[in-house]
């Protein structure tokens, strides 16, 4: 099964940079956006989740609760959400290595990562937008979360 716009987000539960299992089911009733990334430490991926981390307004504003995935073990994300402040949680889905990229069909196998892919997911826990870069050196524009936000009643 894959993420698709008007289906249940496939359910999973990872641990956070922290330790914590951070489980989509907590957040049903809320409005949800799924940022998978795919390396932790690297210029473009750093570069979103601060401007994220930076002005949280889109997000925050309607609401909207981030959770930022990648496969990288949760100890590097630890230091690295530590070391920039991210105020939201940075989930890690090393093992099974990609298990959560590949239900939502954004795992890169030649990589090993996740690719550059975010899902909005509705109070019911179904997907209503889902925003991609055209390759791993793109970032997201915001201007996609705000349009895709805005259509999340």
């Amino acid at each position: 099964m894959t993420a698709e716009i008007g289906r249940p987000a496939p359910e999973f539960t990872l641990k956070d940079q922290h330790g914590n299992d951070v489980s989509l089911a907590d957040y049903r009733g809320r409005t949800v956006v799924l940022v998978f990334y795919p390396f932790t430490f690297t210029g473009v991926c750093q570069a979103e989740l601060c401007e994220i981390r930076d002005d949280p307004s889109t997000f925050s504003g309607r609401g909207a609760e981030v959770l930022a995935i990648s496969c990288d073990s949760r100890h590097a994300q630890r230091v690295w959400a530590e070391q920039q402040g991210f105020g939201f949680p940075v989930l890690s889905d090393f093992w099974p290595h990609g298990a959560v990229a590949r239900a939502y069909g954004v795992f890169n196998e030649q990589l090993g990562c996740a690719n550059r892919v975010s899902f909005v997911i509705d109070r019911d826990g179904t997907v209503v937008a889902r925003i991609e870069s055209a390759d791993l050196g793109t970032p997201r524009a915001r201007a996609e979360y705000e349009a895709a936000l805005a259509r999340v009643d």
